[in-house]
């Protein structure tokens, strides 16, 4: 028996392992699957159709998009491995994009990249990288695995402006275990370097900048077109309740917005709330906006064991882009928790999500819930 453990931690050589890689077409994806072809693993490429192919071939900029789906197949024949084209049109619209337009109307601002993880990526796509006689799923995501005392673990990118772990907190430890991340520990000029190496024919192609099926940032357009009659106009209020102007749908503002409110006021306003039961916009300075607590649900622990039922002191990431803060979080029950901050913070918006870390390591999150729904 071979007792050597081979790159990505398998007791088997290279090319007695097959590995389904994630390929939508960009830099990222494409070079982890040269990577591990030149180590000599058996690669299966797989790119996922995630719209109708004669719509999504207009929309540049954006990932598995219909010209993704070429560029995905350049490489694979490229680099000389199998690709196949997986339609999941109908799953990603029901999973991801019809939960998207339902979540503003809720009065939330939602974070479809991590929907898409947990549903189309390491749910559905895990199970055809299995009928593939996959022993492993990768991807070309900016996030480390590493293997600790209690097993697998989810870290953090090497590189800060690249680090894409606050998109998979609700990963859970069994597909921890048939995931790999390659690049985790890399940067994007290495990426790059390495496509140029391997001539790859998407080594000068951009970084995918807007939500795949959100094309110019225009997310008010995706929902008017789901959801016509959904859209009410309403009023803008203060926190005593007085009026002060009309908007024509909750759907185009977002907690702690300044611009575009389109009212006059001594000083300057910001989105406070949104009220969508009484189709109201809640307006105040923005020392309104500082919270010391929210409330999560769909909460995922990957520490180890249970999360201590007196709270644990953790730092937490309420959006993308922001360094993690001073935390404490205690589990309440029924998939929800506390989260109480170390410093009040602003524009903590509902349907974003709260990412747990412990240094580097992730250990799980939850997604923030409006004050009226906890």
């Amino acid at each position: 028996m071979n007792s050597e453990i081979n790159t990505l931690g398998l007791n088997k050589p290279p090319a007695e392992t097959r590995v389904v890689v994630a390929m939508s077409g960009g830099v990222d994806s494409s070079v982890t699957a040269a990577m591990l072809k030149e180590q000599g693993y058996d690669v299966v490429g797989v790119t996922l159709q995630l719209y109708d192919h004669g719509e999504a071939i207009s929309k540049p900029g954006t990932c598995c998009a219909g010209r993704d789906i070429a560029d995905a197949r350049n490489v694979a024949d490229a680099i000389g491995i199998p690709h196949y084209v997986l339609d999941f049109e109908s799953l990603f619209k029901e999973a991801v994009i019809e939960d998207f337009a339902d979540s503003y109307l809720r009065g939330e601002t939602p974070v479809p990249c991590v929907r898409c993880n947990e549903t189309v990526k390491f749910t559905d796509l895990m199970g055809k990288a299995r009928d593939l006689g996959a022993d492993l799923l990768v991807t070309g995501h900016y996030v480390q695995r590493r293997m600790g005392p209690d097993g697998a673990e989810l870290h953090a990118g090497r590189d800060p402006g690249r680090d894409q772990s606050y998109f998979m907190f609700s990963m859970t430890p069994e597909q921890l275990d048939f995931l790999r991340f390659p690049l985790g520990a890399m940067d994007k000029d290495e990426t790059r370097d390495l496509a140029h190496r391997y001539g790859l024919p998407v080594a000068s192609k951009p970084d995918s900048q807007d939500i795949c099926f959100v094309p110019e940032g225009k997310y008010q357009d995706v929902v008017r077109k789901l959801r016509p009659d959904a859209l009410i106009e309403g009023d803008i209020v203060d926190l005593d309740g007085t009026v002060l102007g009309r908007h024509s749908g909750i759907i185009n503002y977002t907690i702690g917005q300044r611009r575009g409110l389109d009212i006059s006021a001594p000083e300057p306003l910001y989105v406070i709330a949104l009220e969508p039961k009484t189709a109201r916009v809640v307006v105040g300075p923005k020392e309104a906006l500082k919270r010391c607590s929210l409330m999560i649900q769909g909460l995922n622990w990957l520490g180890v064991g249970d999360m201590p039922p007196d709270g644990i002191q953790l730092r937490v990431k309420l959006r993308s882009t922001q360094p993690p803060l001073a935390a404490t979080v205690r589990a309440l029950g029924a998939g929800r928790a506390e989260v109480t901050l170390d410093d009040p913070q602003g524009a903590v918006a509902p349907g974003q999500a709260c990412v747990f870390y412990d240094g580097e390591r992730v250990l799980g999150g939850g997604w923030i819930m409006r004050d009226d729904a906890a």
